[in-house]
């Protein structure tokens, strides 16, 4: 694709990286097909490759109108072009360049703003999410059906593990996770206390940035990637082994810290370091003997839900199934397992159109085999399933539990 960029754009410090990746695509449309907007939809700007030539466009005209604004919020940033593209064109990148440049550009109305701001300056923030969650479980009963579905039942916390071990791994706690889910991680700090590692978090670390990087105020996302590096940082120094990340949207959003910081001359060296360290939980059960493990819901047949972030960020298809099947775990069929289920973080608040139909499609693919229960690797993917499902919906880990 042959590009002109236009002057009001070659100071932007990402603009290079932009025309590079513009540059890779050959408009083959293979990315189409493997689209959940596009199939869901039908309309070219609501696929990939329109909406490389929206970015295009702007880029090369400094105009953006309201509708090719609408076109690229339609986008989930799954990634799932990122997997079929037979020339890597790194269109979650490019994405996030146009989005933020069009931001800039393109004042959206008040309602919008609100909304947006609102969930940037909760979501991140368990101090502040976790007791508007509370408030909610308490008068779920009471909510109208389509809301109450969007609350969480609170779940009773299981005991965390008091031993302590030479192996140590951090852990990301995240923001909404320790309100809404919070047996992920300490379900997770179990398993790994039975095979000789210890899993803690660093207090002064929390959201990963994802929430603000994607909305897209990247500066606000920066910042809490600083935030983490800092917390984190002294226990690198100390010599722990890894750090677990047990949301797949978070993780995909540390791995990425290198590259996101790679010009701040203050941060670029640790941010790379950060990168190396950080795992997705199942990489770390992967390599370990799970034999010793007695498991819960062993017998129940069970459906994977394989996030977007997990399989087309991560490139870890499959991985999840790997670990269960090891541990005897009986798994049903699905099918279309590489279309998202439409939540992508906040994108179930501000396209619930769209997500709910994208949701509908997924309980279809994930029940064809008649499972007992869900599993998924992602706290955002987890709620949206279940606030529909006739099933529990679990993470994964809560499967391998010792008793």
């Amino acid at each position: 694709m042959r590009t002109q960029i236009n002057v009001k754009y070659l100071d932007h410090p990402e603009i290079k990286e932009a025309d590079s990746i513009l540059r890779s695509c050959v408009h083959c449309g293979f990315c189409n097909a493997t689209c959940p907007t596009y199939q869901q939809l039908g309309d070219e700007r609501d696929g990939p490759r329109g909406r490389i030539y929206l970015v295009k466009q702007l880029l090369e005209t400094a105009e953006i109108s309201e509708k090719s604004q609408t076109h690229l919020d339609r986008c989930l940033t799954c990634r799932s072009c990122e997997t079929t593209c037979p020339s890597g064109v790194k269109y979650g990148r490019l994405a996030e360049i146009g989005r933020g440049i069009m931001e800039e550009q393109l004042p959206r109305p008040l309602q919008q703003r609100m909304l947006r701001w609102l969930l940037r300056h909760i979501l991140p923030y368990p101090n502040r999410f976790g007791p508007l969650l509370r408030l909610g479980q308490m008068f779920r009963a009471f909510l109208p059906r389509d809301l109450k579905q969007q609350v969480p039942l609170k779940q009773v916390k299981r005991p965390l593990p008091s031993q302590q071990h030479p192996r140590r791994m951090l852990v990301l706690a995240g923001c909404a996770q320790p309100s809404a889910t919070p047996n992920t991680n300490i379900v997770a700090a179990r398993v790994l206390d039975k095979l000789g590692v210890s899993l803690f978090a660093a207090p002064e670390a929390g959201c990963c940035g994802a929430v603000s990087y994607h909305m897209p105020a990247h500066e606000e996302g920066l910042m809490f990637m600083r935030r983490n590096i800092d917390a984190w940082w002294p226990y690198i120094e100390d010599g722990i082994e890894a750090i677990v990340i047990s949301a797949s949207g978070c993780g995909s959003m540390v791995k990425e810290y290198g590259e996101k910081l790679k010009h701040d001359p203050a941060y670029a060296v640790k941010a790379k370091r950060i990168s190396e360290l950080a795992c997705d939980l199942g990489e770390v059960l992967v390599k370990e003997d799970l034999s010793q493990l007695q498991l819960q819901d062993k017998q129940r047949k069970t459906a994977v839900h394989c996030p977007c972030s997990l399989q087309h960020a991560q490139k870890l298809s499959g991985l999840v199934e790997q670990i269960l099947q090891q541990a005897g775990v009986e798994l049903t069929p699905t099918k279309d397992k590489h279309l998202c289920c439409g939540s992508a973080g906040t994108y179930s608040l501000l396209q619930p159109e769209l997500s709910q139909q994208l949701l509908t499609n997924k309980l279809a693919d994930l029940t064809i085999g008649n499972p007992e229960q869900i599993v998924t690797a992602n706290i955002g993917c987890q709620l949206h399933l279940g606030s529909r499902s006739s099933v529990p919906v679990k993470h994964w880990i809560e499967l391998l539990d010792p008793q």
